[in-house]
């Protein structure tokens, strides 16, 4: 055997030995992991649907993995404060990211310079819920149905005001559809989450909303906002009255999810590790009960390459609706 033959054999075991060894210690990493608190940092104020569904993942996991998961609320700008702080975060497992399908998938199309990429500073662990959002009125909006709240707001153009989580958010999204669809002119507030968006909207001080179901179906049952149609697919069961926006006469069918990320670089047993943990949460009969109550009827159990495969879908599929609304990026 010659020297250089002999040279590369030994270089070839010397890597394959390294490989192994950081294999053994990621894999050691995530045996121990976590062995202290976890930050889930969510990029909303308090009390609205992605507070709401963290906090509930957050002491699922905390049962399960045996350390507190503790929310961080970082609100402002669409989701993109909290969003860049937990990008930047040690690549450990130790600050993850719970977010909701705009501030990854919309903010592309919407922000020349964000400083963050959804998909090169974040490694997906899970995907959790799936729906559509709520067109609520007021109570006191003279209007009962979609096509009625549509003349009334033509009768007024420029009269009537909406709510929303943000710039570029889907309600947002959703409600300038609508308007283009049906020919309205109504004003945009943005709010920097959906609970100070419906506290206002029940207040009376902004008229209509698209808002998230978790938060908002108990105020509708007990008659303190109108819902007139929603945005996914089907009727929920809490309010088998309520139409799609598709049947109530304006097609539009989105999906709002959440989800669980991570820096990226985070040790790949550790993402996996945390993707089991969710998946086996929503098994849980009580935390399946809760979501239900907060009309999460699609509760999908993906993988990580899953669920990144959703955000890049949705990417592509919300860009498109952007440009057609024919909103400019910022």
């Amino acid at each position: 055997m010659t020297t250089t033959t002999s040279l590369r054999l030994g270089l070839r075991t010397l890597a394959a030995c390294c490989l192994a060894a950081l294999a053994a210690a990621s894999h050691a990493q995530a045996d121990s992991y976590p062995d202290k608190p976890v930050t889930l940092v969510v990029p909303t104020a308090p009390a609205g649907g992605t507070d709401t569904i963290a906090r509930l993942i957050a002491d699922a996991l905390g049962k399960t993995l045996k350390q507190p998961f503790i929310v961080d609320n970082r609100p402002g700008a669409n989701g993109i404060l909290g969003t860049d702080l937990a990008a930047r975060a040690t690549p450990d497992g130790y600050r993850l990211l719970f977010t909701y399908a705009a501030a990854m998938v919309v903010n592309p199309s919407l922000y020349r310079k964000l400083p963050y990429d959804p998909v090169r500073d974040f490694a997906p662990v899970a995907q959790i819920g799936r729906g559509g959002n709520l067109l609520l009125v007021r109570k006191d909006l003279p209007v009962g149905t979609l096509k009625e709240f549509v003349a009334y707001a033509k009768a007024r153009p420029d009269k009537l005001s909406y709510c929303s989580w943000g710039n570029g958010s889907g309600g947002h999204l959703a409600m300038e559809s609508l308007k283009k669809q049906a020919g309205l002119v109504m004003t945009h507030v943005p709010y920097k989450g959906s609970g100070p968006c419906v506290q206002d909207l029940l207040g009376g001080q902004v008229d209509a909303a698209f808002a998230d179901m978790s938060s908002t179906v108990e105020i509708v049952r007990a008659g303190r906002l109108k819902a007139l149609a929603n945005s996914g697919p089907s009727r929920i069961p809490m309010l088998p009255d309520v139409p799609t926006m598709t049947e109530a006469g304006y097609p539009f069918t989105t999906y709002a999810w959440y989800g669980l990320l991570a820096p990226a670089k985070t040790p790949p047993a550790v993402v996996r590790r945390l993707n089991e943990a969710v998946n086996q949460a929503l098994k849980d009969p009580v935390v399946v009960q809760r979501l239900r109550e907060l009309n999460f009827t699609d509760l999908p159990q993906n993988t990580p390459e899953q669920f990144a495969a959703t955000i890049q879908k949705d990417m592509r599929d919300w860009g498109a609706l952007v440009k057609d609304i024919g909103l400019t990026p910022e």
